[in-house]
């Protein structure tokens, strides 16, 4: 487990002093896929330098591997350095070496004989899905092979930890979803702990088992992806979740698709998990004397499960809608009164 206690780091200016990071705390279970969310300046980029002590804290403390990252002599820190691969936006590879030769660097300065090297290399070329081309320059490859060259490169001295510091963040969203799954496949085949900075809501969506959302150097909300995602708690939080479904709609822009005159309810209901592929309101139309009009609705999966809502009205009797509420709820679908209307 990574334990991250009452991190900050403050940087002073000729005019001020700005708090990137301020008093943050998390704990990350070994072998988690952990995503870090925030808009420009939030301080992500910062706290996870902070980690691997490419920056330096200004207080607290950062436990991995057993290791107080914070106490460590220089030499001591280069050797837990290399326990921690990372992982950039723009790739840093080194431009006039070639594949293998930039994957075989962190093995070249570690002092790893050269026979050992060559294998390990190959295997790690072959994971990323770039085998034939060992000998190619990076100006010979796509924004996507780079970025797995950047990934083998990060896995060679055989890390516990992976950052990501917006790796998907110059590809287009295909070459983006490439990268998730090979980080995913990385994952359950090394278990590996990955830290993933992104502003993208669908990264989190995608691979992430647990997420932390920063606003001003500080940690707004935090909790299990799928919790998050059902119920946002902060405003920043809730503007990511929008990112996802921004079709979803007020209920006054749903007015024009009510269509009964008599009384009726406009619900929310919410999935999670197995219920995302009920047959609900199947269901309920066959055992119910009701009309169901659907309004809007969204499913979205998650390394957790699916997600999902649909916005519905039931119209009908007030006992006979009450009776369909309550069956719903007895499904574990959660129901959100969203207007009455009459």
């Amino acid at each position: 487990m990574i334990s991250i206690k009452q991190l900050s780091k403050s940087f002073k200016t000729k005019d001020q002093t700005v708090q990137a990071v301020d008093n943050v705390s998390l704990n990350i279970e070994k072998g988690d896929i952990f995503g870090v969310i925030g808009y420009s300046g939030a301080g992500k980029s910062t706290f996870v330098r902070l980690i691997n002590r490419l920056e330096d804290p200004t207080d607290g403390e950062i436990i991995l591997n057993g290791q107080d990252m914070t106490d460590l002599s220089k030499s001591q820190l280069r050797l837990e350095r290399q326990k921690i691969g990372m992982i950039f936006q723009h790739f840093n590879l080194l431009w006039s070496r070639t594949v293998y030769e930039n994957v075989a660097f962190p093995l070249e300065i570690a002092g790893v004989p050269k026979a050992e090297r060559e294998s390990q290399v190959l295997e790690l070329i072959e994971l990323v899905g770039l085998k034939g081309r060992e000998q190619s320059y990076p100006s010979q490859l796509s924004g996507g092979q780079k970025q797995r060259v950047g990934i083998a490169r990060s896995l060679a001295n055989d890390p516990k930890v992976l950052l990501c510091d917006e790796a998907t963040s110059a590809l287009d969203p295909e070459t983006t979803d490439d990268i998730l799954d090979l980080l995913v496949s990385i994952n359950e085949k090394l278990d590996l702990t990955i830290i993933l900075i992104t502003h993208e809501m669908h990264v989190i969506q995608k691979i992430c088992h647990r997420v932390a959302v920063m606003e001003q150097g500080t940690v707004v909300e935090q909790g299990d992806v799928l919790d998050v995602f059902m119920n946002p708690q902060s405003k920043t939080t809730k503007r990511f979740v929008q990112q996802l479904n921004p079709q979803e709609g007020s209920v006054d822009e749903l007015k024009e698709f009510i269509t009964s005159d008599d009384h009726s309810e406009v619900v929310k209901l919410h999935f999670v998990g197995h219920n995302a592929k009920r047959a609900l309101i199947s269901d309920v139309s066959k055992q119910f004397d009701i009309n169901v009009n659907i309004l809007q609705g969204s499913i979205s999966p998650t390394q957790e499960g699916a997600y999902g809502t649909l916005y519905v009205e039931f119209q009908g009797e007030p006992e006979t809608i009450e009776s369909v509420m309550n069956y719903v709820m007895s499904t574990g679908v959660e129901v959100e009164v969203i207007k009455h209307v009459e």
